[in-house]
């Protein structure tokens, strides 16, 4: 990933790692009990490399404990406060448009150092080309991992079915109900204009997991209303509905980016869109939202709004609005870059149709 001679003699690198059907977990456990007893081969693999990077100094910060706390009120948003990320994280790369090309003079994922490699993840007898998995260097909660794509290639932060079918196959590795994937678009607060994908263990449950949601048509998505910012939900009960749900998501993303929208994607276990779903538990929800874009911080913001924040995580950099923020101006920072509803609703139409043809 680095360049040759700039790390340091004996700096770990990423270990391969090849899973097959049987690593998978399928729907996945539940919040009771204590999550952190349900790791998986996948989970203990990445979380003692990031330990192991942690305490070799390879973050620019190190994370400790961090404050949390559930706001009052119905959405049950989650602030945390993560004062070190606003101050020493990489500037964001400035976005301009929703489709600028990458670009090999700024910064990107093939300027990693070899010890902020954790995985590549091959999936037995596929020709597929491994997954690598990366530390953030400023996370934003313990195990917060890129997922990179081919990085070789320098794509520009676009999402693509084969990327988001990996990412999802790395999601249901692991057993920890917390452990989620996503994927912030440009326009959608992507920091770095390279081809990535996050996975992090948020260690609570969230009500995008739960909260129902309405068929938009036939085996196609549904609207996720009843939650802090409106999605289109993507479900699948298991592997075997990995294909179609991850060509959907892209096909989707690509109407929207079309539309002159900006999206960002949240994959979480949970339970299926109605009572009754295709597996009759718990599977993998995708969410899908379409966004104003955003470019660049604007003045009055009291947060970015990125995939955490739009599925009801917030973390926040500033002691004073950690301890201050109410649920009602946490949903009106949100919902400044959310379509009113009518438009919402117009574009659900269209993307069922576009998915059913």
């Amino acid at each position: 990933a680095a360049a040759a001679g700039e790390e340091p003699e004996g700096e770990p690198g990423p270990k391969d790692f090849v899973y097959g059907e049987e690593d998978f977990v399928p729907c996945g456990p539940g919040w009771e009990g204590d999550p952190g007893s349900w790791l998986s081969r996948f989970d203990l693999a990445l979380l003692s490399g990031w330990d192991e990077r942690e305490a070799q100094g390879l973050f620019r910060y190190r994370l400790g404990a961090l404050p949390t706390r559930v706001l009052p009120g119905p959405a049950r948003l989650v602030a945390a406060l993560n004062a070190r990320r606003g101050t020493e994280r990489r500037p964001p790369q400035p976005v301009r448009s929703l489709r600028q090309p990458f670009d090999p003079t700024a910064f990107n994922f093939t300027r990693l150092r070899r010890g902020e490699l954790l995985l590549r993840l091959h999936r037995a007898g596929s020709a597929a080309a491994p997954l690598l998995v990366a530390i953030n260097a400023s996370p934003l909660v313990r195990g917060h991992v890129l997922l990179l794509p081919e990085a070789a290639r320098a794509q520009a932060q676009a999402l693509q079915a084969p990327a988001l079918r990996a990412t999802l196959e790395a999601a249901l590795l692991s057993a920890h109900p917390g452990f989620r994937v996503g994927f912030n678009g440009l326009g959608g607060c992507a920091s770095v204009n390279h081809l990535h994908l996050h996975g992090l263990y948020l260690p609570f449950p969230l009500p995008v997991e739960s909260a129902p949601a309405t068929p938009l048509c036939p085996g196609g998505p549904a609207l996720l209303r009843s939650v802090p910012a409106p999605a289109f939900l993507f479900f699948a009960a298991g592997p075997a509905e990995l294909d179609a749900v991850s060509r959907d998501v892209c096909r989707a993303a690509e109407h929207i980016t079309d539309a002159g929208l900006a999206y960002n994607v949240f994959a979480t276990r949970g339970d299926p869109p109605g009572s009754v779903g295709p597996g009759g538990g718990r599977g993998l929800r995708v969410l899908l939202w379409a966004r104003r874009p955003s470019f660049g911080a604007k003045a009055g913001d009291a947060f970015n709004v990125a995939l955490c924040e739009l599925a009801g995580f917030l973390p926040l950099s500033a002691e004073t609005l950690y301890n201050e923020i109410t649920e009602d101006e946490a949903l009106s920072s949100l919902r400044q870059h959310l379509l009113p509803e009518p438009e919402l609703l117009s574009l659900g139409k269209d993307l069922a149709q576009l998915l059913a043809e």
